[in-house]
């Protein structure tokens, strides 16, 4: 079998090998036995680490052909394109005949004889695949710490484009090479081409990416920039076209996962565009079928912006704490009960912390706890249980923003994904917060409530002034209290709208209570009052050290995961409560607080790595939610839009 530095450097040595031996044995399943042959390597101790991933290494490092990985969301899904599956080939001189696998790769070998009976047209998959929106530093640093070690391996052989394709260019990225091509080939983009899918995966031009789109010094740019759709604004990072060969009906848009496969960033396929024998690199061309060279532009992309990734084995990821195992809790139990041991002691600590960044308030920290661990863990018809958005009301006005600013600050340093959108008028009237169906280019236009599950989204109130929300304005807040009640996000397809669920946890930052619902209101009551705002918030952010940092994330995705119940016998304790509680005042508690009774008590338990409710954590929760609706809130702290 292939060592390691086969199957990583050379994968489609592997493939080679084992359709080989599958055409002399007649033998149908080998495409099964490649993938299990992948799958069981990269099951081997370490063996993940072993592959380079497109988040961590520059592109230009990584050997074409090659086995890499890549951490992303699936921003968008192409329609299915034929490739050749097999076909022979005839050399020139001896006339033989040799049959060759066509999967897993853009570009055929030359001499296909296309009046071969041993054809085979075959399907796959394409997803625009984008990494996980809102990523935190922190989770970026953990990762390439691990890249170091392949950098230490591959320092004194530097990865650089074949010479055969580039013999003058040798430290040079590909994005270089895609700008001298567009030089030498000016009138390549929206011109009808012969030739393969990876002759019209070359066709574009020389953009960047979406904050990186100037034209190099004194080269006039032929198109308007490649917009590479990230979600959020100011994203960076590499976008990638995955090819999926089966079962990718099981795969559904914004899903995140941890993608294996063969890299194809070859800079052959820009030189083919070029070539007028097309005999010599043919594959059935999806591009013929499209209509218009906006859509050819967006689904073909250079390669050297939008790499190509040939799918062979996927993780999907519960989470993307790199401190944890990406599988579900359960499969990774017995390693992490130590830490499970110490979850009682690190709640305490992790509460401490938020106490003093909610200067002193003990209770808008403990539910600032209860919030950061929800987590949507099913929906009944159309309600989402387990949601627990939280407005944070009464954020000192007389730090400016410097208060909110820094809170979100110290969440980002310990969540895996965080978005922070500062809901000034010019935000909520100028951005785009729902996807939307551009048909011209036939993509889905991301927005930047297309997230991952678990991402912590804050909204810093605080910052609306007075004015008027026009129209677009009006929709992102209805967008917003739609992703708040009832976990989802509406998509614009133009003629009607798709509703696609979403797994977000918001938090409001207001002075007042805000004007968007919430599952839970807690208006802050400081204890002290620091004369430095920005001062007194730097010194906690920075006296945590990375090992204490490391532990409350541990702690805060560990909490979100664990498996929850009720037995009947505390569910009838439970129901004999609420009879009890409303025999004096039938008004005083409804369905509605019982039911957000059992959401606060099902996260106390799992704050305390307790998987069942408890009768303790049951008054625990009474008692704290008489705490906070026994809080009245000053009216000189109301919005300018409330009564």
């Amino acid at each position: 079998m292939p060592s390691t530095n086969d199957w990583i450097n050379n994968p489609l040595g592997v493939v080679e090998e084992m359709f080989g031996a599958s055409q002399n044995s007649s033998d149908s399943g080998w495409e099964a036995k490649v993938t299990e042959f992948f799958r069981q390597r990269l099951m081997e101790k370490d063996a993940h680490t072993w592959v380079p991933s497109l988040n961590d290494v520059p592109l230009h490092y990584l050997k074409p052909n090659s086995l890499v990985k890549f951490r992303c969301l699936i921003q968008d899904m192409f329609d299915p394109e034929f490739y050749m599956g097999a076909y022979d080939t005839v050399d020139p001189s001896t006339k033989a005949k040799v049959l060759r696998c066509g999967k897993y790769k853009d570009v055929t070998e030359c001499g296909v004889d296309l009046d071969s009976a041993n054809m085979v047209t075959s399907e796959r998959q394409t997803f625009y695949c984008v990494p996980i929106p809102g990523e935190s530093p922190w989770v970026k640093e953990i990762s390439s710490c691990v890249v170091d070690c392949f950098y230490a391996s591959t320092c004194q052989a530097r990865v650089v484009p074949s010479t055969s394709y580039v013999p003058s260019r040798q430290k040079r990225s590909y994005e270089d090479d895609d700008e001298d091509d567009m030089d030498t080939q000016p009138q390549a983009q929206g011109h009808a081409h012969n030739g393969t899918p990876a002759a019209a995966e070359a066709q574009g031009n020389g953009d960047s990416k979406r904050q990186e789109t100037e034209a190099p010094s004194g080269q006039k740019a032929s198109s308007p920039p490649l917009d590479l759709n990230f979600p959020l604004p100011g994203e960076k990072g590499p976008a990638c076209l995955v090819k999926v060969y089966a079962d990718w009906d099981s795969f559904k848009l914004n899903d995140t996962m941890e993608v294996y496969g063969i890299l194809s960033v070859s800079p052959a396929l820009s030189a083919l565009s070029d070539q007028s024998d097309t005999s010599s690199s043919l594959i059935l061309d999806p591009a013929e079928c499209m209509e218009t060279a906006e859509e050819l532009r967006v689904h073909s992309p250079p390669a050297s912006l939008v790499p190509r990734l040939h799918l062979i084995h996927t993780q999907r990821l519960a989470h993307n704490n790199p401190l944890l195992p990406p599988a579900a809790l359960e499969d990774s139990a017995a390693s992490l009960a130590s830490t499970l041991g110490e979850m009682v002691s690190v709640r305490a600590e992790l509460l401490a912390y938020f106490t003093q960044l909610l200067l002193g308030d003990v209770l808008a920290a403990e539910y600032l706890l209860l919030h950061l661990i929800s987590n949507v863990y099913a929906r009944r018809d159309v309600i989402p249980l387990g949601k627990f958005t939280l407005n944070l009301s009464g954020c000192p006005a007389t730090a400016g923003p410097a208060y909110t600013e820094q809170l979100y600050c110290a969440l980002q340093q310990l969540v895996p994904s965080a978005y922070r959108l500062s809901m000034t008028l010019q935000n909520m009237n100028q951005l785009r917060l729902v996807p939307r169906k551009d048909y011209v280019a036939n993509r889905l236009l991301s927005g930047a409530l297309q997230l991952a599950a678990n991402t912590s989204l804050y909204l810093d109130e605080t910052q609306l002034e007075q004015g008027q929300l026009d129209p677009a304005g009006v929709r992102n807040i209805t967008a917003l209290g739609n992703v708040i009640s009832w976990q989802k996000v509406d998509y614009d397809f133009n003629y009607h709208q798709m509703e696609f669920p979403s797994n977000i946890n918001v938090l409001i930052a207001s002075e007042g209570r805000s004007l968007l619902p919430s599952d839970c209101h807690v208006h802050l009551q400081p204890q002290v009052t620091p004369p430095n705002m920005e001062a007194y918030l730097g010194s906690a952010l920075t006296a945590q050290s990375s090992s204490q940092l490391n532990k409350f994330r541990l702690y805060l995705t560990m909490a979100r995961t664990l498996d929850y119940s009720i037995s009947e016998e505390v569910t009838k304790a439970v129901e004999d409560d609420f009879v009890d509680m409303r025999k004096d005042d039938p008004q005083s508690i409804s369905a509605d607080d019982l039911h957000s009774l059992l959401v606060v008590a099902r996260l106390l338990c799992l704050s305390l790595g307790q998987s069942a409710l408890s009768t303790d954590a049951w008054s625990r929760a009474k008692h704290i939610e008489t705490l906070r609706k026994s809080r009245s809130e000053p009216q000189g702290c109301l919005n300018g839009n409330e009564p």
